[in-house]
């Protein structure tokens, strides 16, 4: 269980929720995993009612669903629900990678840098939950450089949905590196404030993963 025990210092039942949300964004679950009240609250080290409250919180927003009275899954991504995702966070996501130009600072852009290194470094070992942890670092990173907060919230929605599902982008991705060309395209155009340039290779980025997922989908049928 991808979790980790909770900070007591704030409301068990939030913390619960964005450790709960994180851990999916990040693609620490894989479509159609089952999960547990008593699982989840076991990871967190809390009761069962803040897992409880995080979960149902979770189905209210489409992240899980439930099957039974106590197991909740990851929900398969279909074909149609990936159309859909895919051109709404090529909006969305372009619209903050052209804001993040803007705005960017050069600290920021330095960790964009480390975190590259990072997903490089996961890469060449076959980590790939840890090339996806620090994937998912990255984009956020951009986003949050947009200063909007509202828009970041609509694109956290997104990969809630999405976030499972690209692990099914590994191992092709980590042979083409197509996403690490996408990314050194967006840093070199944050770089020189080349605002058209970054939302090309985040939107690449994105369209690359659709075609893999869509591949894997339709092969699965």
């Amino acid at each position: 269980m991808p979790l980790l025990p909770l900070d007591r210092q704030t409301s068990l039942g939030e913390l619960a929720y964005a450790s709960l949300k994180e851990a999916i964004v990040r693609g620490e679950f894989s479509a159609g995993q089952k999960l547990t009240v008593r699982a989840v609250a076991q990871a967190l080290s809390v009761s069962t009612t803040p897992a409880r409250d995080a979960i149902m919180r979770l189905i209210g927003e489409g992240g899980l669903v439930n099957i039974g009275p106590k197991t909740v899954i990851i929900p398969p991504l279909t074909l149609g629900a990936l159309d859909e995702v895919t051109a709404i966070r090529l909006v969305l996501e372009g619209l903050a990678a052209g804001f993040a130009t803007e705005r960017i600072t050069k600290q920021a852009v330095a960790e964009l840098k480390a975190l590259q290194l990072q997903i490089n470094a996961a890469l060449d070992a076959a980590n790939y939950p840890a090339a996806l942890k620090a994937n998912k670092a990255f984009h956020f990173l951009i986003y949050e450089a947009a200063q909007m907060p509202r828009l970041m919230l609509m694109i956290e929605s997104l990969w809630v949905r999405i976030g499972p599902s690209l692990n099914d982008l590994y191992p092709e991705f980590a042979t083409s590196r197509v996403g690490v060309s996408n990314h050194m395209e967006a840093l070199a155009g944050l770089e020189t404030g080349d605002k058209a340039r970054v939302q090309a290779a985040i939107e690449k980025d994105i369209r690359d993963g659709y075609r893999r997922l869509a591949s894997h989908l339709k092969q699965s049928d």
